[in-house]
């Protein structure tokens, strides 16, 4: 029984990421869909709740962690530099 809930809230966390990661594709393209970001933002932080409720059932997911990417006005991941316009 216990196996079957840990496998069960794993799949809500998968399932949640990815629909994040597609909004996240979509949001590149249309960053200034309102309805998509407070989308993502729902997202994100549904998923910081199951994985915070993971956790405290089951042990870390990771052996590091991640802020909450939350996004505010408008998508913010066009914003900043590419990883190669560092150099």
């Amino acid at each position: 029984m216990m196996e079957n809930q840990k496998e069960m809230l794993l799949d809500m966390i998968r399932a949640y990421e990815f629909a994040a990661v597609e909004l996240n594709l979509y949001l590149d393209s249309h960053p200034d869909n309102q309805k998509a970001l407070n989308d993502y933002n729902i997202l994100v932080s549904q998923i910081a709740a199951l994985k915070d409720e993971y956790e405290k059932i089951y042990g870390p997911l990771l052996n590091f962690g991640f802020g909450k990417n939350v996004s505010k006005e408008r998508w913010q991941w066009l914003n900043d530099p590419w990883p190669w316009e560092y150099f």
